[in-house]
């Protein structure tokens, strides 16, 4: 996962995935952070953490 700052925005670039089912099975995962990641993007000293899913109905 690439995390940056440009311009007052928040760009978050992850690699997607084959659809895989998720922990309840309800939906198909494309891409995940695979729980919160403390990045190299950082406010006021401090880094920023992302968690991201990414899913599709089933």
């Amino acid at each position: 996962m690439k995390v940056e700052i440009k311009e007052n925005e928040l760009i978050i670039t992850v690699e997607m995935q084959t659809p895989t089912p998720s922990a309840s099975g309800k939906t198909l995962v494309i891409a995940s952070s695979h729980g919160n990641q403390t990045t190299t993007a950082i406010i006021d000293g401090k880094p920023v953490i992302v968690g991201l899913n990414a899913y599709i109905k089933k």
